[in-house]
């Protein structure tokens, strides 16, 4: 049984986005074709799903040079995530549900400015789930690399620079209100006045700790309903690198195994899913594509994969 939104989704499209241009570190840019291996189309389309792989975008390749006031890479990754927000309202016009795989976490300043829009052409209500250690809520002035992967939270809500911020046609893209943080365990110390001051709900890994996995995702999904969009940013670095080597950035201390597949249970029990991005994994430090497959395992639960039949 498929855990589609039950209003029309006709399928799941794929869309490769192959570039580490907001990263500090090179390797993300193989994380489609990992993806692929471990066979993400395939978990998906036992659920009698149409799945459409729509190939590889193509961008500017990644220059690797410094900081230029406060960002690496400015214009390709403008011209990146402008491709992915044209690839991706595309799809979501076209009644289906678009997995991002990327591809650094600057992407989803791409991906969710076009389920924003979407979701306004729609008057549907927007519930953003960003599954990180990280806040990704840096700006020119506070980051210590100028990467722009630790940027993707702040310019969706309006803070970063006009080419970015714009990109969805609207600014804010994202309302405060609309985004849950789950997993955080790394915030820079500029970021935690910035997404204390945004309001930004945060579940960081001591409120998991003290309060458990289920009550944090029965709050994070409170009020989602029938007319909601629900948009899963999947960052593999949220796990804890002992199961998930194959990233940039670890952070010791992590979700379990079992925590992470309650996580996306819980999410595929709502029905609610509407698109989702799948990001960091940089098979460059990956042990024997195991990062690769575990996130493919994920997302089956994402999609209604149980151990036992469930009413």
């Amino acid at each position: 049984m498929s855990s589609l939104p039950a209003t029309g989704v006709k399928g799941v499209s794929l869309i490769g986005v192959p570039t580490d241009i907001g990263a500090g570190t090179l390797g993300s840019r193989m994380g489609p074709e990992a993806l692929r291996v471990a066979g993400i189309g395939q978990a998906i389309a036992q659920f009698g799903l149409d799945v459409k792989d729509c190939g590889n975008l193509s961008g500017p390749a990644n220059p690797w040079l410094a900081a230029v006031n406060g960002f690496r890479h400015l214009p390709e990754v403008v011209q990146w995530n402008q491709q992915l927000h044209d690839a991706t309202y595309a799809e979501l016009t076209a009644n289906r549900l678009p997995i991002m795989l990327g591809g650094d976490h600057s992407l989803a300043i791409g991906s969710i400015s076009a389920v924003a829009r979407h979701c306004r052409a729609q008057s549907k209500k927007l519930r953003v789930l960003w599954f990180d250690a990280h806040a990704d809520f840096n700006t020119a002035t506070m980051t210590p690399s100028g990467n722009i992967h630790g940027m993707p939270v702040a310019c969706l809500c309006g803070q970063g620079p006009q080419e970015l911020i714009r990109i969805g046609g609207h600014v804010p893209a994202l309302h405060a209100k609309e985004i849950r943080q789950i997993g955080i365990r790394s915030v820079d110390a500029g970021e935690k006045r910035l997404v204390h001051d945004m309001g930004i709900e945060v579940f960081d890994m001591r409120y998991i700790d003290e309060m458990g996995m289920r009550h944090t995702m029965e709050l994070a999904l409170a009020l989602v309903d029938a007319n909601t969009h629900l948009h899963v940013s999947l960052d593999v670095d949220f796990l804890d690198p002992g199961i998930a080597p194959g990233v940039g950035t670890t952070v010791r201390g992590g979700p379990t195994y079992r925590e992470a597949q309650l996580c996306m249970e819980m999410i595929a029990d709502t029905g609610r899913l509407a698109s989702l991005d799948v990001v960091e994994l940089n098979p460059a430090l990956d042990q024997c594509n195991q990062t690769a497959e575990l996130a493919v395992d994920l997302i089956e639960s994402l999609f209604g994969k149980s151990t036992l039949m469930r009413t």
